[in-house]
């Protein structure tokens, strides 16, 4: 009996031993020490270290490795918590290639998709993550667009709603918010949102509101009606009471470059009447849309629509068409050098080309992304002061192609905005990328190098971080991002991709 005993008590600590071994190797701490971390706040560097356990930070300060940890030494680079982009559009490059190199070579651990109003379902959502692994961490918001064509149909948004079909977008965007959307985002530019009426985004926006939801906007107009257009999120932010924030802010009207100071004590004053307006904004003089949101009116055939366009809204001998499917050749040239070809004027060729992509799309119903045009029309000084305001984090608004944001808008501000322009020291630039994004967004335990945060955390060289994507190479990687962490793995090292797929989908709380 007491050998029996004896035998079953061995067997037992031998089952306990494997099972706090295989934990421990579950488990295995790792420390990275020798760094200058840049927690986010805003706070100067501090030399130290920073140990992992799991997909958790566990402890920061003057640390000694432990026995069996992984040790990483940092050699007195800099690290911080992983740039969160609050305005991406990279997600369909996900689907084939899932190790997101766009993102992780700048130093993006999280990206904010449904942009603009165009989103997916959370129900596809779960269940893309249920079947397939990322590098990446994504949070959505709701399109309005989306929910527009869902209710009134594809070719029927160029209309005001109907009260009936305002009550059932409100249906659709309850389930949605319920499954973990963030909240609501409009394209009122755009066409399939362009003619709905500031009651219908209020509607939708209140009901956003009572769901602890957020909104975010590209606003109706960037150019000739942009005051009218920040007016009007104000007001859903007065009215609603939540958080609202302005995509990608800019001014792309010649005649009001150099207004930023204006538009941002404009956004100052709604918040000091108790708007909790903010913005992000991103790294460069122009854009990447639709030939289209160059007419305001959306008159297509209209010339003076066009001339408008080309005299006071782009500057054409500098905007660049990145895509042209019914002639590709078209791709990588200026509306001024194609209007050379076609022996015309740069507004004739402007309507032209848009009228080419229609006829293709009539012929080719299914094809999409169909055209595309770089467009320059920023000011270089109100680029920086937009950066520089407060209450404006950074985002890429960019995809795993065309416009090179995409793949270096952060390593841009931190080689363009901190070193060489010194517009922003390390740590602001640091904090409009992380935890002023995560408070911004609602995001919770991500965004700060702290104690029982997340591990998402990127490794990098402030003396040769810099972005080298450009218009002909959209897809150069970005140098000085040496390590990148996703919920405690290493998915990015040494400009190539570790095969580590450690990325969630995360939902609003």
């Amino acid at each position: 009996m007491k050998n029996q005993f004896s035998f079953f008590a061995v067997l037992l600590l031998t089952l306990i031993q494997s099972q706090l071994q295989s934990q421990a190797k579950q488990y295995r701490n790792t420390i990275i020490q020798n760094v200058w971390i840049v927690d986010g706040t805003g706070s100067n560097p501090i030399k130290g270290a920073v140990r992992i356990n799991g997909n958790r930070i566990v402890a920061i300060g003057n640390l000694k490795p432990l026995e069996g940890e992984i040790v990483i030494d940092g050699k007195e680079q800099y690290l911080s918590p992983g740039f969160i982009d609050s305005h991406s559009h990279h997600f369909g490059s996900l689907k084939k290639e899932p190790t997101g190199m766009a993102m992780t070579n700048q130093g993006i651990t999280t990206i904010i998709i449904g942009q603009d109003g165009d989103s997916y379902p959370m129900d596809s959502l779960n269940a893309f993550f249920q079947q397939n692994n990322i590098a990446v961490n994504v949070a959505s918001y709701t399109g309005h667009s989306s929910i527009r064509e869902k209710i009134m149909g594809e070719k029927d948004v160029f209309r005001k709603s109907t009260l009936e079909e305002i009550d059932q977008m409100k249906k659709y965007l309850a389930a949605d918010l319920e499954k973990g959307s963030l909240g609501l985002s409009t394209g009122l530019e755009y066409e399939s949102a362009f003619y709905s009426s500031k009651e219908e985004v209020v509607a939708l926006a209140q009901l956003t509101a009572k769901y602890k939801g957020r909104y975010i906007s590209h606003i109706r107009s960037e150019d000739i009606q942009l005051n009218e257009a920040i007016d009007e999120i104000i007001d859903i932010g007065k009215i609603t009471g939540m958080p609202v924030k302005l995509s990608h802010i800019k001014i792309a009207n010649k005649d009001d470059w150099g207004k930023a100071g204006l538009i941002i004590r404009k956004l100052e004053l709604a918040r000091k009447q108790g708007v909790d307006i903010t913005a992000d904004v991103y790294p460069y003089n122009f854009w990447n849309s639709t030939l289209r949101v160059l007419f305001p009116d959306k008159a297509f055939t209209n010339l003076s629509s066009a001339e408008l366009a080309v005299n006071k809204l782009f500057d054409p001998k500098e905007s660049v068409l990145v895509r042209f499917a019914p002639y590709p050749s078209y791709a990588g040239k200026t509306i001024t050098a194609i209007a050379k070809e076609r022996n015309e004027s740069e507004a004739v060729t402007l309507m032209n080309l848009i009228q080419i992509a229609a006829d293709y799309k009539k012929a080719n119903p299914n094809a999409s992304g169909i055209e595309a045009l770089a467009g320059k029309s920023m000011k270089d000084e109100d680029v920086a002061e937009f950066i520089q305001w407060t209450h404006a984090n950074i985002c890429s608004d960019g995809a795993a192609g065309g416009h090179p944001r995409g793949y270096g808008a952060f390593t841009r501000v931190l080689g363009k905005y901190v070193r060489a322009e010194k517009a922003l020291s390390l740590s602001q630039a640091v904090h409009k990328m992380t935890q002023l994004t995560a408070q911004h967004l609602g995001l919770e335990q991500r965004g700060k190098i702290a104690k029982g945060y997340f591990a998402d955390l990127v490794l990098f060289d402030p003396s040769t971080v810099n972005d080298n994507a450009t218009i002909k190479n959209g897809k150069a990687l970005s140098t000085g991002i040496n390590c990148v962490w996703v919920n405690g793995k290493i998915v990015y090292q040494q400009q190539q991709a570790t095969g580590e797929l450690s990325g969630t989908l995360i939902k609003r709380n």
